[in-house]
């Protein structure tokens, strides 16, 4: 299992991935759960961070997954 400052890492480094190359996901990342909390004083911990982390790559993910191919039929041409 990863550390708690393993995850947080990770997010880092994909946030600023989405942030820097993707600049139009960046609004997603403010409406995810784990950024709006419901409780006044949620917890913070390792299945937190790594349900969060997922996300995180699920969103990138899928992105490039659905426009890369796209831009490269363009560079082709």
């Amino acid at each position: 299992m990863e550390s708690e400052k393993g995850l947080n890492l990770k997010i880092l480094d994909i946030t600023i991935t989405i942030q820097e190359k993707y600049p139009e996901l960046s609004k997603y990342l403010e409406e995810m759960p784990v950024t709006i909390p419901y409780m006044k004083s949620p917890k913070i911990n390792i299945k937190t961070l790594s349900s969060y982390y997922d996300s995180l790559t699920s969103l990138l993910g899928n992105y490039v997954q659905k426009h890369e191919p796209e831009a490269q039929k363009e560079k082709s041409i």
